[in-house]
């Protein structure tokens, strides 16, 4: 299971210059709030949440390459199963690394000969949902047996961000976890109504997405079809 986010154009394209939720943490850090009248229910851990960015989650390569008619398709290939496992469980450590393991599924229009095709991936943290922390970009080499129109490869990235960044203040922490009785004069307001206690988890939030480096037209093709 994988979140899908749209991200600004200039994001995916970017080069790694820079410094969809999967349930891959431990639990021993997890705030769970429930909303007053509303009876909304927020789940969080100071792990990087990990996604899969849309229009970046697959790419379709063109024989010509400039072609984009649909009879010049040469390789489409997807990513998928994407998983996560994060652990928070030492309270000394002063990092937090969410390792992803995910599956790319690729299918060819010949099955003539073997071949493979190399496809680079990017990893991006994200901080609160718009600043890029970090990128990395790496490649993913998918190989086709002779004869088979199908192949699959398994690829790995990883994401580090800091506790600190990432923990709510003890202030926050404390109004989103507070058990309320009807009683209370606050009972019937959400704390997620709250501009502080949103800008506040918006600070401490951080994102790691997965997706294909593509290209501007490759992009523009995903966004367009």
């Amino acid at each position: 299971m994988s979140i899908t986010k749209r991200l600004p154009l200039a994001l995916l394209l970017a080069p790694p210059v820079f410094a969809g939720l999967l349930a891959g943490c431990a639990k021993e850090n997890e705030i769970t709030a429930i909303g007053g009248s509303i009876g909304q229910e927020v789940q969080r851990t100071s792990c990087p949440a990990v996604g899969v960015p849309a229009y970046a989650g697959d790419v379709t390569l063109f024989d010509p390459p400039a072609s984009r008619d649909a009879r010049a398709i040469d390789v489409v290939a997807t990513i998928t199963d994407v998983k996560a496992s994060c652990d928070e469980s030492d309270p000394n450590a002063p990092t937090l690394t969410s390792n992803v393991t995910f599956r790319v599924d690729a299918r060819r229009s010949s099955a003539q000969g073997p071949r493979d095709v190399v496809l680079p991936y990017f990893a991006v943290v994200l901080h609160g949902g718009t600043a890029v922390a970090s990128k990395s970009i790496s490649r993913i080499s998918v190989h086709f047996d002779d004869g088979k129109l199908t192949a699959s490869a398994d690829g790995q990235a990883t994401g580090t961000v800091s506790r600190a960044d990432a923990t709510l203040p003890d202030n926050i922490r404390n109004r989103l976890i507070r058990k309320r009785n009807a009683s209370d004069a606050d009972a019937s307001i959400d704390p997620m109504a709250d501009p502080s206690v949103r800008a506040a988890l918006a600070k401490a939030s951080f994102d790691l997405l997965i997706g294909f480096q593509l290209t501007q037209e490759q992009l523009a093709y995903n966004a367009t079809r």
